[in-house]
């Protein structure tokens, strides 16, 4: 895969830390240039960038809440300037809330949806409007839109929104040659995963899988490369699991 995306550009949102770093450092890899969007952890964001660039591929930060449709604008209009054009977008930022349907509060609803809703879809308008034909656009689903698990409501309710604005745009923007397609992580271990969980709790996570060990970004990474790539021109409006077997 080394050199496959030369000359193309990605943006990747919440690529400072976790599954977004290593799905920019792979990007990086295959000769990306990669816009690396963070919120608020600039310092993990410049690391980000220096590993891309190490990898041989061209990189710059931008700082964007993707909650906020200006900001997103934003975003994408920097990196017109910067390097002429859009081929892939990467839809990864979010957060996690898991709580009780019952004790969600309406402040609480509505950032979740804003995170993970929002951002992405209008993150999707503006590929929609700016992408080249031919493209690329990969959402971060999740595979607990699969399983009954508590207090993964308010997290599960956005991630199957995110399913549904996936499928729907990828009709729309097949005649252009785009692909838009969702990618579902399992237990991937992720500082933000491992918090708050105890060592019997994501051993318990591994042996629900049928490989038998969490995930890894790089796993993730790997499944949005495939994604990327030129091979993948004939897969769009599907969700694709990369969970080791935890669902299917």
């Amino acid at each position: 895969m080394t050199g496959e995306l030369e000359g193309k550009t990605a943006i990747v949102t919440g690529a400072s830390r976790g599954i977004g770093r290593a799905i920019a450092l792979k990007l990086g890899t295959m000769n990306a240039a990669v816009v690396v969007n963070y919120l608020n952890n600039e310092p993990a964001a410049g690391e980000t960038v220096r590993a891309v660039q190490k990898a041989g591929g061209k990189a710059i930060a931008l700082k964007a809440d993707m909650r906020q449709v200006k900001a997103v604008q934003a975003l994408f209009d920097r990196t017109g300037a910067e390097f002429g054009g859009l081929d892939i977008l990467v839809n990864n930022a979010g957060v996690r809330l898991f709580k009780p349907i019952a004790s969600v509060t309406e402040a609480e609803f509505d950032d979740i949806f804003a995170a993970n809703v929002k951002g992405v879809f209008f993150a999707c308008q503006m590929a929609a409007r700016q992408m080249t034909d031919g493209g690329r656009i990969i959402n971060i689903s999740s595979s607990v839109t699969r399983v009954l698990m508590a207090e993964y409501g308010p997290y599960a309710a956005t991630k199957g929104a995110v399913d549904q604005i996936t499928r729907v745009l990828a009709r729309e923007l097949g005649p252009r040659g785009i692909t838009v397609n969702a990618i579902s992580p399992g237990p991937t271990d992720t500082e933000l995963f491992r918090k708050g969980k105890t060592r019997d709790q994501i051993q318990g996570f591994a042996q629900a899988t049928a490989l038998g060990r969490i995930g890894t970004p790089a796993d993730i990474a790997d499944a949005v490369a495939l994604l990327a790539g030129d091979a993948a021109g004939w897969i769009s409006g599907q969700n694709i699991c990369a969970n080791g077997g935890f669902v299917a």
